[in-house]
């Protein structure tokens, strides 16, 4: 990072950072017009950020989006989110705790079936309906099922997109991910419960009337089109087909996405301008922003640097390698989103894989997975999950604040990435030991 564009492309990051965290700009005025200086100042090129897989805008992600997003806008015209708000407000008894506590718990299963961004898109509406019968405040619920998206996703390999970077290079497959990873996710759901519990207990206010009235809704008279709801579901079940089969199909979610809202699109009489209106277009183009400016920092070397730096300190030592990187990935990804770092960062773990050699090589893929995954909690646009939940909450007018989300999500990071570590050491160093 010896090279006047590596400085500039890291205070233009800088810059555009504390716009977004103090809100002094609206966060996509903030990152587009981060991204243009990065373009003026030449730290990236047109080509770089837009047609390159390494270090530009991440098209898989934006048409995974609008993809969901389509098919979710239709959805929401069957009554199906009334219906699931009611169903599960009357299940929990209408009390605001085993709201969240089953909120919570549906997010974190979801999201290790499908990825973390399209479980959120599912069940955000459902929460917004909930809170709106119950009058309780919306933004702990959102938040509340982030977190768990992102905790949940690191069950699979196609919970979060940095785990399917990861298998790729690491040689790993699915089942690997489920028997290494899946049990500390379920103790991660329940600390989050715990600490969801103790965060939220203030807005945790029960309207017995208001109570009274859901319990007493017939949750079927929901559902008023019952066509649309049929088609809807059996295209959802097959996108969601698509995600799962990913390693027989070879199909990337974007395109299954897009499959799935193309044809919903055609089978459907929705209007095509009618289901257009319901993709959130500022969030999109605040990732193509964020992409941008990342890719300029990989561009100029100034993320190669960081990662290089991280893996010499290391010294060989394999302990001290997995806790570093998994505390390093953490911190990292709370600041870039996960996708590029672990982009960035793959290769240097798997050169420090075979500088640790086995049994404890592989340990190192877990460690960037969980840092990556679970770091993302902390801040607002640490993944993509969280910066979609924002985006819908803005538009229900509950909007949620940058400092709102880190308030909450950095201490659920740095507790569930401690746990993470002791769950490393006790598995694969103590017991192995």
């Amino acid at each position: 990072m010896n090279n006047w564009q590596a400085w500039a492309a890291l205070a233009v990051f800088a810059a555009s950072y504390v716009l977004i965290i103090t809100e002094w700009v609206h966060r996509v005025a903030a990152a587009l017009g981060g991204a243009a200086l990065m373009l003026a100042i030449r730290a990236t090129d047109d080509e770089s950020a837009f047609f390159s897989t390494d270090s530009g805008i991440d098209w898989n992600v934006i048409f995974l989006l609008m993809g969901m997003m389509m098919i979710v806008g239709v959805l929401k015209r069957t009554g199906l989110f009334e219906y699931l708000a009611i169903w599960s407000v009357k299940r929990a008894r209408a009390k605001p705790f085993r709201v969240m506590a089953m909120l919570v718990v549906i997010t974190a299963v979801a999201s290790a079936l499908l990825d973390n961004v399209t479980t959120v898109l599912l069940v955000a509406p459902v929460t917004l309906l909930v809170c709106q019968r119950l009058k309780l405040k919306a933004a702990p619920y959102l938040i509340a099922e982030v977190l768990a998206s992102n905790i949940g996703g690191i069950a699979t390999l196609v919970g979060d997109p940095p785990n399917i970077i990861i298998a790729s290079r690491g040689g790993l497959n699915f089942n690997d991910f489920l028997v290494h990873l899946a049990p500390l996710a379920i103790v991660l759901t329940g600390v989050l419960l715990v600490m969801c519990r103790l965060m939220f207990r203030r807005f945790f206010v029960y309207d017995e009337d208001r109570a009274a009235e859901v319990m007493e809704l017939n949750e079927r008279e929901a559902i008023h089109d019952h066509r649309l709801l049929a088609q809807g579901l059996a295209v959802l079940t097959l996108v969601i087909a698509g995600f799962v089969l990913h390693p027989v199909v070879h199909y990337a979610p974007s395109v299954v996405a897009l499959l799935g809202a193309g044809l919903l699109v055609a089978i459907s009489k929705v209007e095509v301008k009618d289901i257009l209106a319901e993709v959130e277009w500022p969030t999109l183009a605040f990732f193509a922003g964020l992409f941008i400016m990342v890719g300029a920092l990989i561009e100029t070397g100034v993320i190669e640097t960081v990662s290089k730096a991280l893996a010499d300190a290391t010294g060989g030592n394999p302990l001290g390698a997995v806790m570093l990187l998994l505390v390093a990935s953490g911190v990292l990804s709370a600041v870039v989103d996960n996708i590029p770092y672990v982009a960035t960062m793959a290769p240097i773990t798997a050169d420090l894989v075979h500088t640790v050699g086995e049994p404890y090589g592989v340990v190192l893929w877990w460690a960037l997975a969980l840092g990556a995954d679970l770091g993302g909690n902390a801040t607002a646009i640490g993944a993509s999950a969280n910066v979609v939940v924002l985006g819908i909450a803005e538009r229900n007018r509950t909007p949620i604040t940058f400092w709102t989300f880190t308030r909450y999500g950095a201490p659920v990071a740095a507790i569930t990435i401690a746990v993470s570590a002791l769950y490393l050491w006790i598995r694969y160093f103590a017991l192995a030991g």
